[in-house]
């Protein structure tokens, strides 16, 4: 793994006058977030999170409402101060920074995208699009050549001259990616910006912005609630419940193996098809034990990184086994009863 863009650790956040006092309380006597409240007064925000993010990855959190993840994205920029932990950012401390080293990483360094954009109405888009460069003090010229470059990647050419109230939702949204890529930040930080949105716009806005996170190459913390769309376009997932992180991993850990109750609720339903490979449910060449009437000679080769959807289409094609390859060498074996297995969610550990 790359070293990492964004790094916390054990951060907390309790929100309160008697912060010290729950703190040490929670630390000796175990308390929970309800027992916190109910002593002290206080709200336990987010708490121990720890969790690093590699350039490039788009990293999810996700619970549901109150679970903490709004709370904890706006940490990395330092929005919210943390009762106790350390967060660093580009190999920055955060907090060791004064207000103009805060200042200077939020404007040049890190984006943000909120689920209500709040684009200024007196404003046209173009104007939106700039305005982080204005405050940046660079020349109206250069502004406008950043914010047409921006308008293009998110494909609102020839709106420049629009005002918000003229556009849709999916629109504004577009404009608000628009106004967080202007600085060209190496790290954008998403609270659920596509949640508002119409399902077929959602869908359409996911697409553009997974394609542009590959192309532009940004590290980017996602924030949803919908566990559909962490799946989409999560290179991993973190769930969330009262303020911690119960659980970090693929989408593919995240469905097939998950920690607890609570995660496993979170998944119920989830099909797999499109999340399990090859290599999570195959059984190792060297340990599988040849079934009469199979010839692994004759058996169909398939990659390792294949998903159960298409291991379901090429086992309709023969009688044998499939043998599963890894950079040319036979790794594995999958047969009809593993696969039945992968489907209903087991895998070869299990």
């Amino acid at each position: 793994m790359n070293e990492p863009v964004i790094k916390l650790q054990g951060v907390w956040k309790i929100f309160g006058t008697r912060t010290e006092d729950a703190m040490r309380a929670i630390a000796e006597e175990g308390l929970t977030k309800a027992q916190t409240l109910e002593r002290f007064g206080c709200v336990v925000g987010i708490a121990d999170c720890s969790f690093e993010v590699p350039r490039g990855e788009i990293f999810c959190v996700m619970g549901l409402s109150g679970s903490g993840k709004s709370t904890m994205v706006r940490h990395i920029n330092r929005l919210i101060e943390p009762t106790s932990g350390s967060i660093e950012v580009l190999g920055h401390d955060v907090m060791a920074l004064d207000d103009g080293g805060l200042r200077k990483l939020r404007a040049a360094q890190i984006g943000m995208v909120f689920q209500h954009m709040a684009l200024f109405p007196h404003r046209t888009v173009r104007d939106n699009v700039a305005f982080p460069l204005q405050v940046q003090g660079l020349p109206k010229s250069r502004r406008w050549e950043i914010s047409q470059r921006c308008l293009s990647l998110v494909n609102l050419d020839g709106y420049e001259d629009r005002f918000p109230s003229e556009l849709s939702g999916g629109m504004q949204q577009r404009v608000g990616l628009a106004r967080a890529l202007a600085s060209d930040p190496e790290i954008l930080l998403m609270d659920e910006p596509f949640s508002a949105l119409d399902p077929l716009i959602r869908r359409r806005l996911q697409e553009q912005f997974m394609a542009l996170s590959a192309e532009l190459n940004k590290t980017t913390v996602f924030i949803t609630h919908d566990l559909d769309e962490a799946i989409r376009i999560g290179s991993r997932i973190a769930i969330m419940n009262d303020g911690r992180i119960i659980q970090i991993g693929t989408p593919e850990e995240i469905v097939t193996n998950p920690i607890d109750d609570y995660v496993r609720d979170f998944v119920e339903g989830i099909s797999t098809l499109k999340l399990v490979f090859a290599h999570t449910i195959m059984e190792p060449i060297e340990e599988y034990k040849i079934g009469p009437g199979e010839n692994l000679r004759q058996s169909i080769r398939a990659a390792d990184t294949v998903d159960l959807s298409e291991l379901i289409d090429l086992s309709i094609t023969t009688d044998q086994p499939i043998v599963i390859t890894q950079e040319g060498k036979d790794v594995g074996v999958i047969n009809k009863s593993t696969l039945l297995n992968g489907i209903k969610g087991g895998n070869r550990d299990e």
